[in-house]
Parts: structure tokens; sequence; C-alpha cells
């Protein structure tokens, strides 16, 4: 049966994180299922100059993303479709739920040492870690990003959701930097689904940003963050 949402995530983006854990709360409170497909930001960005145009840590963090959705894509492929959404929540709990530490930087996330305890504890073999240097996976993870691209067009980051496909609407976002209540959860979700349905409904942006409420960012679940500006859709040193 088809899912009712694709959730295209890459797993080092902090913000597609914070909308899957909503997206799962949503799940946990309605009858939705949702498939997690793949975007890889090193891939979407393999055409710019990542030192002239970004923070230095980012090119480090994205190839970490692209090694550990080569895990993603062999655990789809050994496990099946439920095996990822169990292997990205627990990545992302790794990543962004625990305080920031030396064995949790941008590049040592996309290593065997960092990617081994999240396996087991996923219940997930650790041999599955040999699919970090393989790129023959790349293939499987260009064609997903490729597929993200062509719902929503290519001025567009993590996460991208395809609402009720295959013939619903795709959007960059929702983008947010704190978690809903339980309550406030569902609410967000019927005012996003009414948006999406509506087929003339384009874009709602505003580039200004909070740093995500997640641990790994030193934002307690009871503060909120910084406000940076995220222009083109990160925090680029060149527009």
């Amino acid at each position: 049966m088809p899912a009712d949402i694709h959730f295209y995530f890459d797993p080092v983006c902090p913000f597609a994180w914070m909308t899957s854990k909503w997206v799962r709360q949503v799940q946990a409170q309605r009858d939705y299922t949702v498939e997690w497909r793949f975007i890889s930001l090193r891939l979407l960005n393999s055409h710019i100059d990542y030192d002239a145009h970004f923070p230095p840590e980012y090119e480090a963090g994205h190839t970490a993303g692209l090694r550990l959705l080569r895990v993603a894509a062999a655990t789809r492929a050994d496990r099946g479709p439920d095996a990822v959404a169990t292997l990205y929540a627990a990545l992302g709990s790794a990543i962004f739920d625990s305080p920031s530490s030396s064995d949790n930087t941008d590049g040592a996330r996309g290593t065997r040492p960092f990617l081994v305890p999240v396996l087991e504890a996923s219940g997930l073999p650790a041999s599955l870690a040999d699919a970090l240097d393989d790129a023959s996976w790349d293939e499987q993870i260009q064609a997903g990003t490729d597929e993200a691209l062509a719902l929503t067009g290519k001025d567009v980051g993590t996460p991208i959701l395809h609402f009720e496909p295959p013939t619903g609407v795709a959007f960059f976002g929702p983008v947010i930097s704190r978690l809903p209540s339980d309550t406030e959860a569902g609410e967000l979700w019927d005012h996003v689904i009414a948006l999406a349905r509506f087929p003339g409904f384009a874009e709602i942006k505003r580039s200004l940003r909070e740093r995500p409420q997640l641990r790994a960012f030193g934002v307690a679940e009871d503060e909120a963050g910084k406000q940076e500006d995220w222009h083109g859709g990160s925090r680029r040193q060149k527009k």
C-alpha cells in the first residue's frame, strides 16, 4: 500500500531531523504512513566550491551524510524500508539529541566507530557499516536526490516532503526549529496539509531561523536558539 508521505532526508541535516521528529509525533497520533527516502546535500552541492561558499565544517558534514546514506541504502536493500525508519531514528538521536563531543563531530559521523554502536543499538548488523566506503550506492542516492528535486525544483534543501504521492504536491520543509507539543503537532500538520492540497500554493519562506532546539547545538528543550540568517537554505558565506 502506498505511503501517505515520502520524506526525503539527509541524516546530517538538523532541520530535517527536527521535522522528522514532528512527523513521527503525528504518526503516533494519526493513521499516517511514511516512506523515508534519500536526498544528499553533498550531491546536491556537488557543483559548489565549499571553501568559498560554506563555513569550514560543511564539507566534512555533508560528506559524512553521503556516507551514512550509503548505509541507509544498503539497509533498505537488505532489510526493507521499515529498517530505514529505524536507522534514521537512531542516527538522528545519536547525532543531534546527544551533546556535542569529540566522537560526534561533522566528519566523525561518517566513520565506523560512530556508526557501529548506532547499528547495534538499532538491532541492525554491524556489517552494514561496510557500505560507508562503497560508492556503488551513490547511483541510488543520486536518483533519490534527482527525484526529490524533480518534485520541487532546484532551489531547495532538506527535508522535502511529498504529500499523498504519487499525484500529490511536494515541498521543501516545513522547516521548524522547535518541537511542537502533542497538541500543536496535529494543528501544524493540519495547516501544512491544507496548504499542500491547494493547487496554486507555491511557497511561504523566510531565511531567519532559530538554531534548532537540539542538544548538539547546545539548545535545551525549553530554550529558543539564537536567530540566524540561513540565506540560500544554509549558513552560506556567499549568496
